[in-house]
């Protein structure tokens, strides 16, 4: 089962079990999986007054690093182009916003659940 779909199965429940952690981390969820032109914001939640953009990576070892260094600098333009249009969409320009990064990696039946805040 490896290739695109284990892929896609590793990153689906990364992106459930991310949710949950941000719920009881006192998180509200309000987007989940937003397309856009420029490609997909994985959740949008909000945090007190604060709109939190969060991408979400999940990798099952670490062949190829922590899941958070897949969050490079070009990445993160992205990410705020993302959250631009976002906010132009849903009309909040003058919203106070942050960027999370979720760093999941899934082991046979264990997790390791991390959150950067304010990654910009």
């Amino acid at each position: 089962m490896r290739g695109k779909q284990y892929s896609r199965s590793v990153g689906t429940e990364g992106e459930r079990l991310g949710e949950a952690y941000l719920t009881h981390q006192g998180y509200r969820i309000l987007d989940r999986n937003v397309r856009s032109p420029f490609g997909e914001i994985d959740l949008v939640a909000a945090q007190g007054d604060v709109l939190v953009f969060v991408e979400i990576k999940t990798r099952s070892n670490l062949a190829f690093g922590f899941p958070e260094e897949a969050v490079n600098y070009s990445k993160r333009q992205k990410l705020e182009r993302l959250a631009s249009w976002y906010l132009a969409r849903h009309r909040k320009r003058n919203q106070a916003v942050r960027f999370d990064v979720l760093s999941i990696l899934l082991q046979g039946t264990k997790s390791e659940i991390r959150l950067i805040q304010d990654t910009s």
